[in-house]
């Protein structure tokens, strides 16, 4: 029998609130798991910037990465450990930087879920190259773009097609709307997607590992309430719908961590926006939904860690594929997708290892969301994000919905 530590590696950004929380609550824990006749001890560690050679060692075991969906030097040092020190990271870093909403939607799409028509289009202006203009005389054909709207119908939405955090995003009612929105789009290539109105129900599923978060999503309201506190607001056959859809997502794609938008209109969910792997994880947006996210992140990577699991680096598109090309209804494909994706997280096994490892979570999470150590984090965050005459109202709305969430939701959430 022997004694073995596992470091789990955060790759940080200009997070503030999430790593302070789930580095203090970890060593609340104090975890010595048995495991296969050993003791396991699980360590967190910042994960620094800094040169590095090809074979050099690496002292993690799994890295939760928020960073190299926009920092190269860390986005090459986490593949380059995934390859020669068969590192585990949340998420696969590869499908990470290549796929976009528009390679989403085409994938989804050929799997037969109901994402609305979605059309991409050229840019309006280029930034000037060399072989800028021999190429678009050569092959760049004048379009139509009003007979495009008009073809998929109003209302519909023009968004980038790699953007994030609602950037660039246009609701448009009518051609000339259209028309004036492509004119200020700049270099951008945008989207354009048939918009689904009405609807009922605007819901952000947020997905990590095999645990799921249906929030309550109003994306016209200030950051700081976009996260609606409703709770039980989904019948249960729903909400397992929009589990199923974000795992099987998460699980072709390769991303432990993402959140999925849908719009239900008519009983039907439509997913609209679900390339978010590395989504918000900050307390001033998801408020009363943080100490979730904290808890789930800790129970994955600790499970990930423990139990030594192996990064996937190919994703295995032609299993679902087989299934998508079969003449059987929806409902048996995305049963035969879900059992692909729960075989990918380990549903089973993580069920277990956390009732048997895990137990005690929940009750020592609702004690430490009411200490110093969560109320200064909330601070911190707070500080940097608003300015200080709004800073004491701020620290104390977000403090106060975290309560809420210990009254509500604390024990076994």
């Amino acid at each position: 029998m022997a004694e073995i530590t596992r470091k789990i590696g955060l790759s940080l950004g200009a997070d503030i609130c999430w790593p302070i929380c789930y580095e203090a609550l970890l060593k609340q824990l104090d975890l010595k798991l048995s495991i296969g006749g050993d003791t396991v001890r699980i360590e967190s560690e910042r994960v620094n910037i800094e040169p590095f050679g090809l074979l050099q060692d690496c002292s993690y075991d799994v890295v939760i990465d928020r960073l190299t969906h926009w920092y190269h030097t860390s986005r090459e040092w986490i593949k380059t450990k995934i390859l020669v020190n068969d590192l585990y990271v949340f998420n696969n870093p590869w499908s990470l930087q290549s796929m976009e909403k528009q390679t989403t939607y085409a994938a989804m799409s050929r799997l037969g879920f109901p994402v609305p028509e979605t059309w991409m289009i050229p840019p309006k202006r280029y930034a000037e190259s060399n072989d800028l203009q021999p190429t678009l005389t050569r092959y760049a054909k004048l379009f139509d773009l009003g007979g495009i709207g008009d073809n998929i119908g109003y209302p519909l939405y023009m968004k980038p097609y790699d953007g994030g955090a609602w950037v660039g995003v246009t609701g448009i009612k009518n051609r000339q709307e259209l028309l004036n929105a492509y004119e200020s789009s700049g270099t951008r290539v945008m989207n354009l997607q048939k918009g689904v109105e009405p609807h009922d129900a605007f819901v952000r599923c947020i997905g990590l590992g095999p645990q799921f978060r249906y929030v309550n999503y109003d994306p016209g309201a200030p950051l700081h309430d976009r996260y609606r506190m409703d709770q039980d607001f989904l019948p249960t056959d729903q909400e397992q719908q929009l589990r199923n859809m974000t795992m099987v997502i998460n699980a072709f794609f390769g991303w432990d961590f993402n959140s999925c938008e849908a719009l239900r209109q008519d009983g039907t969910w439509y997913p609209i926006d679900f390339a978010n792997a590395c989504p918000d994880s900050q307390v001033t947006s998801l408020h009363f939904h943080f100490p979730w996210l904290i808890k789930a992140n800790l129970r994955w990577s600790i499970f990930c860690a423990a139990t030594g699991r192996s990064m996937k680096t190919n994703l295995d598109w032609q299993e679902y594929f087989a299934i998508a090309d079969q003449d059987i209804p929806f409902e048996e494909k995305m049963a035969g997708y879900v059992s692909l994706a729960s075989g990918h997280f380990n549903v089973d096994e993580f069920e277990s290892f956390c009732a048997t490892h895990l137990p005690h979570l929940d009750e020592v999470a609702n004690g430490f969301f009411a200490t110093d150590i969560v109320h200064g984090a909330i601070g911190e965050k707070v500080a940097a994000l608003y300015p200080p005459h709004e800073t004491e109202a701020f620290v104390e709305l977000f403090w106060s919905r975290v309560q809420e969430w210990r009254r509500k939701d604390g024990v076994g959430a």
